[in-house]
């Protein structure tokens, strides 16, 4: 087997890219890093010093950065599902949406925890009010933009859509999804109900008391 993947099933980056893989089946060896895989820790290390994460290894080639990673796998590995559309014009739409869900609604969450893990009461506050303000934004600005298809960017599921499912699954643990956006609330039921996303969100299901804004009783 060719394909390896550095990650943890609970990060949301890790499952953007896990979801890319599951709609085509690809066969890939999943590397979890955490304390119980110290070999996994040290080759990934070596393989990207930035020590971010997922780390994507085909053969010799190492792949960074979760976007990157899923546009590489249509160019070598490609399955039935296209994840980035074929015309040029299209396919900037997607890939504005995939930074849009990554910048405006990940982002936020990631400030919201990295308060929260600090221990300190008062950052934990200020982190939290400031990323669910942000997410309020971005909330609003997606419910006008989902009027126009089932999927982020129309009527076919893309690279975008494996962003939104992480984003809006850990945003609304952030910063609930109001009554006030039932197209929004309405899509991220879509995207849980996605069977590569169902997965990913199954296999991470024992490490929900990690989340240190605490993971709620639902999803």
């Amino acid at each position: 087997m060719s394909l390896a993947l550095y990650g943890h099933p609970f990060s949301s980056y890790t499952q953007k890219v896990l979801i890319a893989l599951y709609e085509n089946a690809t066969p890939f060896e999943f590397r979890c890093l955490d304390a119980d895989h110290p070999q996994h820790l040290d080759d990934w290390v070596r393989r990207w010093p930035l020590r971010k994460f997922p780390v994507l290894v085909d053969g010799a080639r190492d792949v960074v950065e979760t976007s990157i990673i899923i546009e590489y796998l249509q160019l070598a590995h490609p399955g039935a599902v296209r994840l980035l559309p074929g015309d040029p014009v299209t396919a900037l739409q997607v890939r504005f949406l995939d930074r849009f869900f990554d910048l405006h609604v990940m982002t936020p969450v990631q400030h919201a925890v990295g308060g929260a893990l600090t221990g300190d009461p008062v950052k934990r506050k200020d982190s939290l009010a400031l990323a669910q303000e942000q997410l309020q934004r971005a909330y609003a600005w997606l419910e006008g933009h989902l009027a126009g298809g089932a999927w982020a960017a129309g009527a076919q599921f893309s690279l975008a859509d494996c962003a939104a499912a992480p984003s809006l699954f850990y945003a609304d643990w952030t910063h609930r999804i109001s009554a006030d956006f039932p197209l929004l609330r309405a899509y991220r039921a879509r995207l849980l109900a996605r069977p590569s996303f169902a997965r990913a969100v199954d296999e991470a299901r024992p490490f929900r008391p990690l989340f240190p804004l605490g993971a709620p009783e639902r999803d």
